[in-house]
């Protein structure tokens, strides 16, 4: 399974993007996406920007992500199937 996450562009340089989510930045290429602009939502998977995003979709999926995180912080995994 792969995912790709959700992030904005706050810095272009060259054929590389400094992209922000969750508040931690990372470099991510935009190669692949030669119309990618300063403020853009773009899909990162395995540090490449594959697709942009809507920001509501983006922003959305961010908002997925910690509910998520949220809800597993404390716990131990899934219950075992029995």
């Amino acid at each position: 399974m792969c995912l790709a996450i959700p992030a904005k562009i706050v810095n272009i340089d060259n054929q590389s993007a400094t992209v922000e989510v969750g508040g931690v930045t990372r470099q991510a290429s935009i190669v692949l996406l030669p119309d990618a602009r300063l403020g853009n939502y773009i899909l990162i998977h395995a540090g490449f920007a594959i697709s942009l995003v809507d920001e509501a979709e983006a922003l959305e999926t961010i908002k997925l992500f910690q509910q998520l995180s949220e809800g597993l912080d404390g716990e131990n995994g899934p219950e075992p199937v029995q």
